[in-house]
């Protein structure tokens, strides 16, 4: 056993010395090398083709772990959400199922892409290993050939005064073993390598398919999830503007933020209010019997309740006290439509005093 695992190492280190000074002969110009420019032109697609399939693989790995990381980000800021979300808020329940699902879809999202896109990529990618683990060898295998070719030419030119027959048909022997081998990989690559290289535009389309119809649906039901949530929100601000959820002052006072003035600055056409303002950036002139002062509305607001006032940008709305000081609500004032002459409440934050 030990002679035949000398004799294989002894064989190896003859053999890569063999291949090493032919490569040395090659390069100086000494000895020709066999030319293929057929396989050559397949080398070069194929060296492309890894290329450009090592890229796309870097690529998208690195877009995975963004999708991973952004995946994480959303779903800590959806239960912040969730958390923060006051349990009588209006929509509450409906929130927390909602952000729920914008989890869910991202690992479903995630899942894809790993399944059908980065699992066929990785496929696609081995292939490169094997097939350029076979040029090698090929490689190898001509530089053996060529060897054997000069062996024996230089064999035939120091027998041509003495013939040795024995030795000229073992060199012959070793010549055609060395030719069958090295053409029967070079046949083979001659098949594969085409085949591979045409094999990278339907790989491409099905990775390519897989990949944007993923997005495409991932994006999609996050809209319709973030449109649910945004009416969620909506709701809640209708609701705020008209003070569902504040906590009213016992003084019932309409306009808490501003301070009450003199009565001698706030009679207007021979008429003293009963509650007047400073500080409202509105004029005071020329005023109606009974008119605090006006205001312009600054966003449509549609009434939800019959006691309120619809109005569009730009109409204008002149307050007045509330028949009975008790009804106010915190951020709403009374006022009555200059268009139409109709009375009712309205969110003060969607007006400005002129």
């Amino acid at each position: 056993m030990a002679e035949s695992k000398g004799s294989l190492l002894a064989k190896s280190v003859q053999k890569h010395a063999g291949r090493a000074k032919e490569k040395i002969l090659q390069n100086l110009g000494k000895v020709d090398r066999t030319a293929d420019d057929i396989f050559d032109e397949h080398l070069q697609n194929f060296n492309r083709q890894q290329l450009a399939a090592n890229k796309l693989q870097k690529e998208f790995n690195n877009y995975i772990r963004c999708i991973r990381a952004a995946q994480l980000a959303s779903k800590s800021l959806m239960e912040t959400i969730s958390e923060i979300y006051e349990s009588q808020w209006s929509g509450h329940d409906q929130l927390y199922v909602q952000c729920q699902s914008v989890d869910m879809l991202w690992q479903d999202f995630s899942h894809k892409l790993g399944e059908q896109v980065l699992l066929p990529l990785n496929t696609y990618q081995s292939q490169f290993l094997e097939m350029r683990k076979k040029i090698d060898k090929r490689g190898r295998k001509l530089v053996d050939y060529d060897s054997q070719r000069h062996n024996f030419q230089s064999l035939q030119t120091s027998m041509a005064k003495k013939r040795d027959d024995t030795k000229l048909s073992k060199g012959r022997e070793q010549l055609e073993e060395a030719k069958r081998t090295y053409e029967m990989l070079n046949s083979e690559l001659h098949d594969e390598l085409p085949a591979l290289y045409d094999s990278r535009i339907l790989f491409l389309v099905t990775n390519l398919q897989s990949l944007f119809s993923a997005e495409e649906n991932f994006h999609s039901e996050c809209s319709k999830i973030y449109a649910e949530l945004e009416a969620i929100v909506d709701k809640l601000a209708t609701d705020s503007q008209r003070g569902s959820y504040n906590i009213k002052k016992s003084n019932g006072s309409t306009l808490p933020s501003l301070k009450p003035i003199s009565t001698s600055n706030a009679v207007i056409n021979n008429v003293t209010p009963q509650l007047n303002y400073r500080n409202v950036r509105a004029s005071t002139d020329n005023l109606p019997p009974g008119v605090l002062y006006k205001v312009k509305a600054t966003y449509k607001y549609n009434r939800e309740d019959v006691d309120e006032l619809t109005f569009d940008v730009g109409e204008i709305i002149q307050v007045v006290e509330y028949d009975d000081p008790e009804e106010q609500e915190e951020g709403w004032l009374m006022g009555i439509k200059e268009s139409t002459g109709e009375k009712g409440m309205f969110p003060a934050n969607f007006t400005k005093p002129i």
